[in-house]
């Protein structure tokens, strides 16, 4: 997941990551078990080691059809690098809710602007802790937020999305199957399987 919280008074590097590494510049929100604030923590900090649990989101965007929109991560992402997700996903910064870094982050990667919707809405919270090869980990309480776009118009940025794609929702649930091919990041994964789960 991604953030665009800056902290130049940070200076880490990690094994493995270029001298300097982007992550060790930001800071996430470190929460305990029910999402309450623990204060600021190096975000390579957070995802390297046994990692930190931290605040997330991930965002599911609809058309009005119930199609979903998939985006894939771009290719230089230090964790699920290439994998698709569902939409976006990313770390609110302290002070910001989730609605307010969801729409920050719906119009950075995807050139979303809000007057394309006006529902989006927190559905669900989760906890949950996953790891990538040797790379790191995510250990998140991560919320999901859901929306429905009015116009599909959309600006993907190159540095952040790979790629689009829309989706039967319903269908990429019933059948994984048909669409193995597509590598899923996790918190989709786990979000859409709770969402189905609720109905």
């Amino acid at each position: 997941m991604d953030t665009n919280d800056t902290d130049p008074t940070s200076s880490r590097t990690a094994a493995g990551d270029t001298p300097e590494h982007e992550n060790a510049r930001q800071n996430v929100i470190a929460v305990d078990a029910d999402d309450d604030p623990e204060g600021p923590v190096n975000r390579l900090d957070a995802h390297t080691g046994d990692g930190v649990r931290h605040r997330a989101f991930t965002t599911l965007v609809f058309d009005g059809d119930d199609n979903l929109l998939l985006a894939q991560r771009a290719p230089d992402k230090r964790l699920w690098d290439t994998h698709w997700d569902g939409t976006v996903a990313s770390h609110p910064v302290e002070g910001q809710t989730q609605l307010e870094a969801t729409r920050e982050r719906l119009e950075e990667e995807l050139g979303v602007t809000p007057d394309q919707y006006d529902d989006l809405r927190v559905t669900d919270k989760f906890e949950y802790k996953r790891y990538y090869f040797e790379d790191g980990l995510e250990w998140e309480v991560c919320s999901v937020l859901q929306c429905t776009l009015e116009d599909r118009t959309l600006d993907p940025d190159e540095s952040e999305v790979a790629g689009v794609m829309w989706v039967p929702y319903e269908r990429l649930h019933e059948h994984p199957k048909w669409y193995r091919q597509l590598r899923l990041c996790p918190w989709f994964e786990i979000a859409m399987r709770r969402d189905f789960a609720d109905d």
